[in-house]
């Protein structure tokens, strides 16, 4: 049993960090602000696209090839660029078809930590849950957070395939995941952001239940907040997808659009980007709404708070979700949020929303439909939805329970 001092020192990895693509980004950023706050040094050990941090807290770059860069993805990089068996790895496994960066960049994290072991009372993984990690955790307490199981991402994938082929390059693609549960599963201590979330890890990670705490994730309510002043456009609907992929259930909220606006005006606002011939495309071609949906792709918070001042209703039509940082992060917005009952959504929106089942086009289009048809209810929900936000979600909240699992963890080691 090792003592620890009342201000930790921790690394906090995350293999991608840009706040712009996904919630990997959102919770560094955010939580690592709150434990700096909380008296304890952060230093972030990132690959790229490389985190925006508040400043004072410093950011150690791990470099890779930075085979999926936006503008480039997939690319071959040139012979000079190779600087290690490591990198050697990373192309190799792009080019068979797999997603190397979990392992490589908890390779090349941990050579970085080897040397310097001693300047770190905790490791905190953030999703990673790459074999370098057990490397780590012989010198330096680990504690890893799982947002959610990969696994759930692949069954998906795989409901959606269209053909064989496509199921094959899933399979690969989605091989790192067997890597994960191993590392998983001999790791000391998970967190992660829900009840739900919690049950999905055990039962796809084999984890012990013992072994997993949650903790939930927070939101920024002084950024995320009502705009009074702004006026809403009549019939708007906004929801985020910062990847188009099955999980995201985009696919029904479309044709849950092309039904609502059989009785009245609508309009979808897609924050995120979509596949000039994937499924989400071909389903606005279908129901003939390229006129009626907009993505908006690289947007600032500031911008997203204003684009959704200007909507009325907030929609999350997941598949899955462990967490959902865009339900609350409407939520702290005031907006009235339609939402399905997949993962932790129930237990994230509560009373604060509309719950609908998964896959139900036709609930999601009635759900919206309502909220649409009468003000006083989006008012009422609003109301309820930022008090909810403001009093279960605070980043204040995750980093003292995340600061707990620290503490465990090296105490017990």
């Amino acid at each position: 049993m090792r003592s620890f001092p009342e201000r930790l020192r921790i690394a906090l990895l995350s293999y991608r960090g840009n706040p712009l693509s996904g919630g990997q980004g959102v919770y560094v950023r955010y939580l690592s602000r709150a434990l700096v706050e909380a008296g304890h040094h952060v230093e972030v050990f990132a690959g790229p696209p490389y985190p925006e941090l508040d400043d004072g807290i410093p950011l150690t770059k791990v470099p890779s090839l930075d085979l999926y860069r936006a503008g480039d993805p997939f690319r071959r990089p040139r012979l000079d660029e190779f600087r290690s068996a490591i990198d050697v790895l990373e192309y190799a496994s792009m080019c068979a078809a797999g997603y190397p960066e979990p392992l490589t960049f908890s390779l090349r994290a941990a050579r970085l930590l080897e040397a310097r072991r001693l300047e770190f009372d905790v490791v905190h993984d953030n999703q990673c849950l790459g074999y370098g990690l057990l490397r780590i955790a012989k010198h330096i307490p680990v504690v890893a957070t799982v947002h959610h199981p990969i696994p759930i991402d692949r069954r998906l994938e795989l409901a959606h395939a269209p053909d064989w082929k496509r199921s094959v390059s899933i399979r690969r693609w989605y091989h790192f995941t067997r890597m994960q549960g191993r590392v998983a599963r001999r790791l000391p201590r998970l967190v992660t952001v829900s009840e739900s979330a919690k049950e999905d890890v055990c039962r796809e990670l084999a984890v012990e239940p013992g072994r997993v705490s949650v903790v939930h994730n927070g939101v920024d309510t002084e950024l995320f907040r009502p705009l009074p002043a702004v006026q809403r456009v009549p019939g708007r609907i906004i929801t985020t997808a910062s990847s188009d992929v099955p999980l995201k259930g985009l696919v029904f909220l479309i044709e849950a659009l092309a039904k609502v606006r059989t009785e009245r005006p609508a309009e979808l606002v897609v924050i995120g980007k979509t596949k000039e011939r994937g499924p989400v495309a071909r389903a606005i071609e279908r129901f003939g709404l390229e006129s009626a949906v907009e993505f908006r792709a690289g947007v600032s918070w500031a911008e997203l708070v204003e684009l959704y001042a200007h909507a009325e209703v907030a929609v999350v039509p997941s598949l899955y979700e462990g967490f959902s940082l865009p339900a609350i992060e409407a939520m702290a917005c005031g907006m009235p949020l339609v939402a399905t009952t997949a993962g932790a959504l129930p237990e994230v929106v509560g009373n604060a929303g509309s719950l609908v089942p998964p896959k139900d086009a036709g609930a999601l289009a009635s759900a919206i439909g309502g909220l649409l048809d009468y003000p006083a209810r989006r008012a009422q929900l609003g109301e309820v939805a930022r008090a909810r936000a403001m009093d279960r979600f605070s980043w204040t909240r995750t980093a003292e329970g995340t600061v707990s699992e620290y503490r465990d963890v090296i105490e017990s080691c």
